[in-house]
């Protein structure tokens, strides 16, 4: 298994194991974690043998957001949004077939909820704070925080979460639809595997087929996502190999 300086990566039967792990800065989003998941995902879109993927962070946080000693480190803001581009980490787990499950605690906050909102589903412990504190820094969510945030909540919570930038509960989060399940924090590494194993015994074609289903109808009027529904369905009944 390749060796990678802010990510640790494993696989555990069918899972990818992918743990950030930046701890001495709770886990700060800089441009190295940027690379390393690039790669990982690559690695895990072209490695059949991983059926599910469970995202988590080492130390006390999730994620505490981007790393801001970065800003302004590029040789050019040319040179910076062309290698974004090259790397685009949240198209990259957006687009991706497989379900990914996040486990978060501790801080979620800024691009850490944006990578969480790019997952499928996302389980917190009660004692995670989330924030999406960018208009307080003079920016706004650069990782499609202004995108995914309404589709998973109502819009105007949506809005006034991202103008007022303020912290919120892990309770208040699972309100506004932002997590699938909110445990005590010594059970949410075992529940978060145990979904991902669940989903690891799903035939690979039933899951890529749910999730492009779910991804491409946010773009469709109800007829053609129906149409689109009832081709996917056929098309995985006649390619059911059981695998």
């Amino acid at each position: 298994m390749a060796s990678f300086k802010t990510i640790l990566y494993s696989k555990q039967c069918h899972v990818g194991l992918v743990s950030l792990n930046r701890p001495h800065v709770l886990n700060a989003y800089n441009m190295q974690m940027r690379d390393d998941l690039f790669e990982i995902i690559q690695s895990i879109k072209d490695d059949d043998e991983i059926k599910a993927v469970l995202i988590s962070g080492q130390g006390r946080a999730f994620c505490s957001g981007a790393d801001l000693t970065e800003f302004g480190t590029a040789p050019s803001q040319v040179i910076a949004r062309d290698v974004r581009w090259k790397r685009d980490v949240w198209g990259q787990l957006y687009s991706l077939d497989k379900p990914v499950i996040s486990a978060l605690h501790g801080y979620c906050i800024g691009s850490g909820l944006e990578l969480a909102l790019l997952s499928d589903i996302r389980i917190s412990s009660f004692e995670t704070k989330f924030a999406m504190p960018e208009v307080k820094l003079g920016m706004i969510p650069a990782a499609a925080g202004t995108q995914t945030l309404p589709r998973h909540s109502s819009l105007s919570l949506a809005v006034e979460l991202l103008l007022t930038g303020r912290t919120i509960s892990a309770e208040e989060a699972l309100n506004m639809k932002l997590l699938t399940r909110v445990v005590a924090e010594h059970e949410l590494t075992n529940t978060s595997l145990n979904i991902c194993h669940q989903l690891s015994l799903v035939p690979t074609k039933v899951l890529s087929a749910t999730k492009l289903a779910l991804r491409e109808s946010n773009n469709l009027t109800l007829r053609e996502a129906l149409s689109l529904g009832s081709r996917l369905s056929l098309r995985t009944l006649i390619s059911y190999d059981g695998s």
